[in-house]
């Protein structure tokens, strides 16, 4: 399809290019050899009259045009994909659609007997999981181009949403550890031990996070990980200490670990899972489905 001498077929390619800054990684995103991708982008450089990436070291960096056209793309491709899905209705049983859910591996974990009750019902549908962003404002702006995403409310995110569960946190810490008196730990103890620290970008403040600038501690970490499922192998057999949520801690703590699980030594802090999506959705009968079957029960 061509306007005014554009070639409109090459705004998918255009805005896995901008996404991804990466010529290999958006020709793999879209299933495109990076030969053809290369000719998409010199064919898109031509026609836009803008280098739209430009290197930078190793690296390519967007060019001011390219960054003012993106969040454009994002806003109107997934609402041509909608209108052109609604044509026809979703059918569970021979759907082959992908899924984009942005969330945690805490998250997928307690969203799997949900996922697996979709793939029962629809077995040819596929689920691509991705990571949360290292900036709130970004996930707002990525659910137009994924189905749904699982954060926490109150991070700046913005969108129809439907709470999914309330946890609370924990402290996980080596059994052995001497800082435990009767299984429990103290808050002197908690502020002298070395802390591991789950990082989901600088500037999400997790509600840990809150309490303790609130007390007047800051953590100084000696370890930083992205994975709460990565946390008790890094404490077994060390003074680490780490806050994880409590479901977490029932799920992966076997019985003869050394990592157990202790009440937070600075009060219960809950922790809110929310399931947020764009409104641009609404006409997509697949999205709807997979919507009711996620809401479909307690988790």
């Amino acid at each position: 399809m061509t306007v005014a001498g554009k070639d409109l077929n090459l705004l998918i390619a255009l805005r896995a290019l901008l996404e991804e800054a990466n010529v290999t990684r958006a020709g793999e995103r879209i299933e495109m050899g990076q030969s053809s991708m290369s000719t998409a982008l010199a064919r898109l450089r031509s026609q836009i009259g803008d280098e739209l990436l430009v290197r930078v070291g190793r690296d390519y960096e967007l060019t001011p045009l390219a960054r003012l056209i993106l969040p454009q793309l994002q806003r109107t491709l997934p609402l041509i994909e909608a209108a052109l899905m609604s044509q026809s209705s979703f059918d569970p049983a021979t759907s082959q659609r992908t899924f984009k859910i942005m969330m945690t591996d805490f998250s997928t974990l307690q969203l799997k007997p949900l996922l697996d009750k979709a793939v029962n019902l629809a077995p040819n549908i596929q689920f691509d999981i991705v990571p949360l962003p290292q900036q709130p404002t970004e996930a707002s702006r990525e659910m137009m181009s994924n189905d749904f995403v699982v954060a926490l409310p109150g991070i700046g995110i913005v969108g129809e949403n439907h709470p999914l569960f309330v946890d609370h946190y924990v402290c996980l810490i080596d059994k052995n550890n001497v800082a435990l008196v009767d299984g429990k730990l103290s808050w002197e103890a908690f502020t002298q031990l070395p802390q591991v620290v789950i990082n989901f970008g600088a500037p999400q403040i997790t509600p840990p996070d809150r309490r303790l600038s609130e007390l007047g501690f800051k953590p100084e970490p000696h370890v930083r990980t992205t994975s709460f499922l990565a946390m008790p192998l890094i404490i077994d057999g060390t003074d680490l200490v780490g806050i994880a949520p409590k479901r977490l801690a029932k799920q992966v703590l076997e019985k003869d670990s050394n990592v157990v699980a202790v009440e937070a030594p600075f009060g219960r802090i809950d922790l809110y899972q929310t399931l947020w999506w764009h409104k641009s959705h609404k006409t997509d009968d697949a999205h709807a489905w997979l919507l009711g079957v996620l809401t479909s029960e307690p988790i």
